[in-house]
C-alpha cells in the first residue's frame, strides 16, 4: 500500500505512499488516517495522539509513555490494507465565492490569455477534491484545478491575504480560513466560515476525501451572509 515506513525522530511514524498526487494515492492515505482514528478512539492501539494525513504521506504521532515506535510499526504493519475502506459519509459541498474580491485576475488574464469571465466560468464547473486540510486549522487543499488555469506562484508572497480568499496554483485550490501570509493566486473571496473552535466535535467543515464546487454570488450578497 505504501512505498516506505520510517520513523520521524523517535515518536512519530510516517507512511509513504509515495510522490504521485491523485485521487487513488490520496484515497488510501484517507482511508488509513480514518482506520487508525478508528481504533484509537476504541482502544485498540493505545499511544497514539495524533494522525496528520497529506497528500500521500501519513505522520502518526506517539507518547513514548504509552507506546514506542516497534509498537506501532507492528500495528501497521498488521493491517489488511485490501479490508480498508472510507466508513465516513463523503460530503458535497457547494460555497458562494465572490470574484468581485479577486486580487489576481488581471494578471492571471494576461498570463494565461483568457479574459477574466472565461476564467471564472472555467473556476464555476470545476468540482475541487479535497486531498487535505493543513498550513493553518481548517484551510484545505483542493484539486484538481483545470489545466488551462495552471499558474505558479506568485514571485513574492503577500504578509496578509483576506480571510475568505480562493487562490490558485498549479493543479491546486485552497481557501484562507484566516488572514495569513501566501503567495497563491487570488481569484475570488467566500464569506463560508471554515474553522469554528467553539465546535469541539467538528471544528473543521470540510473533510479529506470531501468535494467542494463554486457558485457565484454578488458583492451585496457577500456582505449579506
Amino acid at each position: 500500500m505504501f512505498k516506505k515506513l520510517n520513523n520521524i525522530g523517535d515518536s512519530a511514524v510516517i507512511c509513504d505512499f509515495g510522490e504521485e498526487v491523485n485521487h487513488t494515492v490520496n484515497s488510501n492515505v484517507i482511508k488509513l488516517f480514518y482506520f487508525i482514528e478508528k481504533q484509537s478512539k476504541s482502544k485498540s492501539v493505545v499511544g497514539i495522539t495524533n494522525c496528520t494525513p497529506s497528500y500521500n504521506k501519513l505522520l502518526i504521532n506517539f507518547d513514548l509513555q504509552k507506546t514506542n515506535s516497534k509498537k506501532i510499526l507492528k500495528f501497521i504493519n498488521s493491517i489488511d490494507f485490501n479490508g480498508l475502506s472510507l466508513d465516513r459519509e463523503i460530503k458535497e459541498w457547494t460555497l458562494p465565492i465572490c470574484y468581485d474580491f479577486e486580487i489576481d485576475l488581471n494578471n492571471m488574464s494576461k498570463k494565461l490569455q483568457l479574459d477574466k469571465e472565461e476564467i471564472i466560468s472555467i473556476h464555476l464547473k470545476s468540482i475541487f477534491y479535497v486531498y487535505m486540510i493543513g498550513f493553518v486549522p481548517g484551510h484545505p487543499f483542493m484539486g484538481d484545478l483545470d489545466p488551462k488555469l495552471f499558474l505558479n506562484r506568485l514571485k513574492t508572497p503577500r504578509i496578509r491575504v483576506p480571510a475568505g480568499s480562493v487562490g490558485v496554483v498549479e493543479k491546486f485550490c485552497n481557501i484562507y480560513p484566516y488572514e495569513s501570509p501566501g503567495g497563491w493566486n487570488i481569484i475570488g473571496r467566500t464569506p463560508t466560515k471554515l474553522f469554528n473552535n467553539k465546535d469541539s466535535s467538528r471544528p473543521c467543515l470540510l473533510s479529506p476525501g470531501d468535494t467542494v464546487k463554486f457558485k457565484k454570488i454578488s458583492k451585496k450578497e457577500f456582505n449579506n451572509y
